[in-house]
């Protein structure tokens, strides 16, 4: 049985995209082209062939990766979000209590994660960290690159 997914607006408007674009134009430019690269050959000697058709698969694959999350995904309501507590779809705000920096997450599930973009999963170590948190609590948190102390500056939607 899979685990119900939990996405923000955003992140399913990003997977909805992502899967409409697969099925409507790069399932199509991938179909043209195999048909264009037979042109070229027999199968069994033609390259290009067999790596359009390892593309194909991929995307494939893709989509009914998508359709699957997309089937699960319950998609957060604003007004469900937690401020209290820190909890998927909470916005963190926090402060490095070695550095004196001050960062900003919403957690997600781990589907949506791109730390880089500011959104952190909450099965990352600093995520589940910082889970049922509150605001002025302090945690230490082991990651790759050491160990950080953290501090909940403040918790919003």
């Amino acid at each position: 049985m899979r685990r119900e997914v939990v996405l923000t607006p955003q992140g399913y408007k990003k997977l909805k995209e992502e899967l409409d674009y697969l099925k409507s134009v790069r399932r199509n430019e991938i179909r043209d082209r195999l048909k264009e690269s037979l042109d070229f050959g027999e199968v069994g000697e033609n390259p290009e062939y067999e790596a359009l058709k390892r593309e194909q698969a991929m995307v494939e694959g893709r989509i009914e990766e998508l359709e699957t999350i997309l089937g699960f995904a319950r998609v957060l309501d604003e007004e469900s979000i937690n401020t209290e507590s820190v909890d998927i779809g909470s916005k963190v705000t926090l402060l490095d209590l070695d550095t004196q920096q001050i960062i900003q997450f919403t957690i997600v599930d781990p589907i949506e994660a791109d730390p880089r973009r500011g959104y952190l999963s909450l099965e990352s170590p600093v995520g589940a960290a910082l889970l049922n948190k509150k605001r002025g609590d302090e945690t230490v948190v082991k990651v790759p690159a050491g160990t950080r102390r953290l501090k909940i500056l403040d918790i919003s939607k």
